[in-house]
Order: C-alpha cells, then sequence, then structure tokens
C-alpha cells in the first residue's frame, strides 16, 4: 500500500474511532442523567454506523476530501439530547458535554501508556524528528512500526480533541463547565447567551487559531515524559 494511503487510512480511523468514543460518552452521559434523546438514536454504542448516518459530510466526506486536499483530518459529529432537560437541569447537561473531552482524554492517556510500554519493552523509541504521526518509532517495515505511528496518531489527535473541544465558548464543550459552578438561575442566563448565534461563530475562529500551534509545543512535553 502507498506510504500517503497508508497514512490516511490510519488518521481516517483513528478520527472516526475517537469521534465515535466522544460521540458515544455524550450519549451515554446524557442517558444516565435522565435524558434518552441520544440513545434513542441508537448512538449510546461504538459502532460507526448511527453517528456516521447522523453527520455523513462531517463523518466520512470533508475529512477524506480535506486529507485528499491539504493532508490533515477535518471532521466533526453531533449527538442529539433534549433543549428542554438540559434548561431544567443545567448541571447535568454540563456533565454531559464535558463526557467528550474527557473521554478524549483517557484515549489519549491510553495511548501513551501503550507507548511507554513498547519504550519499556525496547520495541518502539523516540523518532530522530517528532510529528503528530511519530511520536514513536518500530523497525523499519515492521508490524511493531505500523502499530508505533497508529498509536502516535491517536495521542497526537485525542490531545488536540480535548484541547479544542475545552475552549470555553459555544459551540464547543468548554463553553459548558462554568455551569457546574453557577446557581440554577445564573445558569438558565448563561445558557441563554451561550446560544447566541455570533458567539457560536467566534467559538470556532478563536478554537481553529489558538488550539493548533499549541499542539507541536505541547506534544514535545507529552514526549518528554514518555521517554523521560
Amino acid at each position: 500500500m502507498d506510504h500517503d494511503l497508508l497514512s490516511g487510512c490510519l488518521w481516517y480511523g483513528a478520527f472516526l474511532f475517537s469521534t465515535v468514543c466522544h460521540e458515544a460518552a455524550h450519549a451515554w452521559s446524557a442517558l444516565r442523567l435522565g435524558d434518552p434523546t441520544a440513545a434513542r438514536g441508537g448512538q449510546v454504542t461504538l459502532n460507526p454506523v448511527p453517528h456516521i448516518r447522523r453527520e455523513p459530510m462531517g463523518m466520512v466526506l470533508v475529512p477524506i476530501l480535506s486529507w485528499l486536499s491539504g493532508g490533515w483530518i477535518i471532521g466533526w459529529a453531533s449527538a442529539p439530547y433534549s433543549v428542554s432537560w438540559a434548561r431544567e437541569y443545567p448541571k447535568r447537561a454540563a456533565l454531559m458535554a464535558l463526557a467528550g473531552p474527557a473521554t478524549n482524554l483517557v484515549l489519549a492517556i491510553s495511548a501513551g501508556l501503550l507507548i511507554r510500554l513498547g519504550y519499556e519493552s525496547g520495541l518502539v523509541g523516540p523518532p530522530y524528528r517528532m510529528t503528530v504521526s511519530t511520536l514513536a518509532v518500530g523497525a523499519a517495515g515492521s508490524p511493531i512500526a505500523l502499530l508505533a505511528s497508529l498509536l502516535s496518531i491517536l495521542l497526537s489527535l485525542n490531545v488536540l480533541l480535548c484541547l479544542f473541544n475545552m475552549v470555553p465558548l459555544p459551540p464547543l464543550d468548554g463553553s459548558s463547565a462554568p455551569l457546574l459552578l453557577l446557581s440554577p438561575g445564573a445558569a438558565q442566563r448563561y445558557a441563554e447567551i451561550m446560544r447566541h448565534p455570533a458567539l457560536r461563530l467566534a467559538g470556532m475562529v478563536v478554537a481553529w487559531r489558538v488550539i493548533p500551534p499549541l499542539l507541536i509545543p505541547l506534544l514535545r512535553v507529552v514526549a518528554h515524559l514518555l521517554y523521560a
């Protein structure tokens, strides 16, 4: 398989898995907290089909086209929820929202621990030149090299997804975090403000401008911890 095609398959597979886990976490936590909306849509699952069916553009078409055109994955997904439930239980809605980036953090830590285990076992090592796809390397042409690349991508991508989604502006999950600290009345007023379309646009612009430049410096810190 061509190297670029193989890299694209690894990136898309990591994107699909990480995004499905993120949305399934939203759906599962909402169900546990009293909102069965996403569960009725079949999204309390790691099966990608219900998630793709809901967002075929963001889960399939745009990620593949973005890779082919620029060598980078861009995409999105969503899980439905009851607006009336969120208004009545703002703290529960905040926990539901934060479950997504928390899941990405768990995936990033898991990938990092597996890389560390491979390093301790002598199977992988630090790269000569670090990129988002090569936080760890194995013997060239071996299955371990492929696994090291996949774990590197999973770690990088989930760090990015966690940071991106924790930007405290709508429509990103981090905008819900203050609801955990506010009184019911203040939480309702805050939620209404966060629904303003201008803020939603500003949130995406700020996240795309701020988070990607931070990724490589942060991954250097992660690599230092992995091989310390």
